[in-house]
């Protein structure tokens, strides 16, 4: 890919993401309690983040249902499992819904290859959301560290219910 270009994506994806962090919060309920949590994690908005580029990009393209559904659902999958994990109020159940939340990612990462291979989305929408999706990831593989740590010095998960 050209240098250029290379250089231009990652300035606008670094704007973007401070966009992105600030319209999320905008756009999130003031109703707020401990199982809606989640919203305030920025690998959960960035995952919605996510969805809605998946969403955008496919609407530009007459893909068959069945593939824009399904690409459409393993995208939406990322946010939902880091929301639930989250929602569990555990350590552990945390862990397995972020390594499911992982899943999801991979799978939409072969989706959106096999679209750019197919010719079905352009290299540059492919290397959009590749990066974005990657970023993602990289943010899900950390926190799921973070939690190994807490798990093995046997903290507890700090619970507003008490």
């Amino acid at each position: 890919m050209n240098g250029c270009l290379i250089a231009w994506l990652h300035d606008w994806m670094v704007v973007w993401i401070q966009k992105v962090d600030k319209k999320v919060s905008e756009d999130i309920s003031p109703r707020r309690n401990i199982n809606r949590g989640f919203r305030k994690l920025e690998i959960w908005k960035l995952s919605i983040e996510y969805y809605k580029a998946i969403v955008e990009i496919l609407a530009r393209y007459n893909l068959p249902f069945k593939i824009k559904a399904q690409i459409e659902d393993s995208a939406l999958s990322i946010s939902s499992n880091i929301a639930e994990g989250y929602a569990r109020r555990s350590p552990k159940e945390n862990l397995r819904f972020n390594e499911i939340a992982l899943g999801s990612a991979a799978e939409n990462c072969s989706q959106i290859y096999a679209l750019k291979a197919s010719g079905q989305i352009s290299p540059a929408e492919h290397e959009t959301l590749d990066t974005l999706l990657y970023e993602v990831e990289n943010k899900i593989i950390k926190m799921n560290k973070s939690i190994l740590k807490m798990i093995s010095e046997g903290q507890k998960w700090d619970s507003d219910y008490q």
